[in-house]
């Protein structure tokens, strides 16, 4: 029970960071629309733990800005920027069932970061749940719904965040989660900040209502709510709490089609039911 209604809320939430997304790129360049994103969300969570909380002894120290910044790298600056990215070039229901692929390589990285040989059951696993996520989307490649390169981006964020929770559940940390949390998202608002400057198209940005909103529901329920939820779980227990992304491609895929009008085809249900497979396949021992 400790783990049942925090990790229902943190897959419905983290799943709706797609359509959320999908909507905010129509107004604006998805880096726009990411680094605002971490600006707002990373200054608010540290406004509020230091002037609202004021939590002592909580400021970073030392090797801890260190740890902070690969952390906001990998976590934020690569993981969301690649995401935001690759949602302007597929569809909501896909980027919900890329993140179910993260535990397979949780997994797969936890195993060479311990210097282990990955087993079988982990290898396969994967391979499993690639193919799955290649036949969710072998339809919408052909229907505009998904490029290659969209998929590639995406595929390379994946891996990002998987080794962000790997080394994030190496850290013996210190300090609070919200600290952590809004420390991590503002430091990766400013290392994403000159190639927002120097890549995003600024004529074209509309900051209409639908971008704003976007913005606040990415900001509120998905980098506050749904990452101190996921901070929780995976300091309750790692490998447990990565089995929760296992909701986040039927959420997702209901989202995206109420939502956005994305199609669900036996394609989409075969494709996930791989993906759910070579999870169950890569946790077993």
């Amino acid at each position: 029970m400790r783990q049942l209604l925090p990790g229902l809320l943190f897959a419905a939430l983290w799943a709706s960071a797609s359509v959320a997304t999908k909507f905010g790129v129509q107004s604006v360049h998805p880096l726009i629309l990411a680094t605002v994103r971490f600006f707002i969300a990373g200054g608010g969570m540290l406004m509020f733990a230091y002037g609202i909380q004021r939590v002592q002894n909580a400021w970073p120290k030392g090797i801890e800005w260190r740890q902070l910044t690969i952390f906001a790298l990998l976590n934020t600056t690569i993981y969301l920027g690649a995401f935001v990215l690759a949602l302007k070039q597929v569809s909501a229901g896909i980027g919900s069932l890329s993140t179910a692929t993260n535990p397979l390589f949780i997994a797969l990285l936890s195993a060479l970061w311990l210097r282990k040989m990955p087993t079988l059951y982990q290898i396969s696993g994967l391979l499993l749940g690639l193919v799955g996520v290649g036949v969710a989307t072998y339809p919408l490649l052909q229907n505009s719904y998904a490029t290659v390169e969209g998929l590639l981006i995406l595929l390379g964020g994946m891996v990002s965040v998987s080794a962000a929770t790997v080394y994030y559940a190496s850290i013996k940390w210190r300090l609070p989660d919200l600290v952590i949390n809004g420390w991590q998202v503002l430091l990766g608002g400013i290392l994403i900040l000159p190639f927002t400057l120097l890549t995003a198209d600024f004529s074209n940005a509309h900051y209409d209502e639908r971008f704003w909103l976007s913005v606040f529901w990415l900001i509120v329920p998905v980098s506050v709510g749904a990452l101190q939820l996921w901070f929780y779980l995976v300091r309750q227990d790692a490998i447990r709490a990565s089995l929760w992304l296992f909701l986040c491609p039927i959420f997702g895929f209901a989202y995206s089609y109420f939502l956005m009008g994305e199609p669900i085809t036996s394609y989409t249900i075969v494709g996930t039911g791989l993906v759910i497979g070579g999870l169950w396949l890569g946790r077993r021992q």
